[in-house]
């Protein structure tokens, strides 16, 4: 599709944000995991996990997920705060593609570590609100994540793979998407706007296969490779469109790439 126009382009894209950033995306999205809790915390630790197990196919993230959750007695907050060395055994069984139980109980230590201490996951990111808009403060702000996250000891070598960051050239697709959800704010009912640290300004648009290919034949992306520095040239082509809320587009992009097959 060729468009004659930058503004013809953001036209057709705002259409796109305004078809799916809406109530009746979610069933059919990971986000539907932490839209079924109204805690704070229950959200943001169902969120991560919801998030962390997207890729693949849909259906199957948004069954492993509720399958864990119900694991937690579908409060996961308390069962990650309080639970005993016994209440763990319910989770040996556990599996959704290479996560194992393994990954499973070093997150769920770590969760328990971070909640004894805090009171929402938003200070394992952002340790203060930060500022700027060029994507640097969340490559910081991944990157010191990484390091906290397994700064427990006894962190299994097998369990980093789960968890990306930027020094590691991954595009850190789910990690994007998971602060897409908890940052962006608007009054469209889909993503939750409850951390107020970093603002959707700041954040990096969610790269995978099918956004990279879309954005690629809009010519939003020319690099090649599929790798941070392409989802900061992403970003830093859709604040052209709109520096306050780039990530919006993330809607029109993944959707032209997997429900539209465009």
């Amino acid at each position: 599709m060729n468009f004659s126009s930058r503004s013809a382009l953001k036209k057709f894209l705002e259409r796109k944000v305004k078809q799916y950033n809406r109530p009746d995306f979610i069933p059919d999205d990971p986000i539907c995991i932490p839209h079924s809790f109204s805690k704070k915390q229950d959200i943001e630790i169902s969120g991560f996990f919801a998030a962390l197990f997207a890729w693949g196919n849909r259906t199957t993230i948004i069954n492993k997920s509720r399958e864990l959750m119900l694991l937690m007695d579908n409060s996961p907050y308390l069962f990650c705060r309080d639970h005993a060395q016994s209440d763990l055994k319910r989770l040996l069984a556990f599996k959704h593609r290479t996560f194992n139980t393994t990954d499973l109980l070093y997150f769920i230590s770590f969760l328990k570590s971070h909640f004894s201490k805090n009171n929402s996951l938003e200070s394992a990111f952002f340790k203060t609100k930060i500022q700027g808009n060029t994507g640097s403060v969340i490559e910081n702000s991944l990157n010191a994540f990484h390091h906290y996250f397994f700064s427990l000891e006894d962190v299994p070598q097998r369990t980093k793979k789960h968890v990306a960051a930027p020094q590691n050239k991954s595009t850190c697709k789910r990690l994007n998407m998971f602060l897409r959800w908890m940052v962006r704010t608007d009054n469209c009912g889909v993503d939750f706007g409850i951390w107020k640290k970093c603002s959707p300004a700041e954040l990096v648009c969610p790269l995978d296969l099918h956004v990279a290919r879309v954005a690629r034949s809009l010519h939003l992306l020319e690099r090649k490779p599929n790798d941070w520095i392409a989802a900061m040239e992403l970003t830093r082509t859709l604040r052209t469109l709109d520096e306050h809320d780039p990530v919006k587009y993330d809607f029109a992009l993944f959707a032209l790439g997997i429900v539209e097959k465009f």
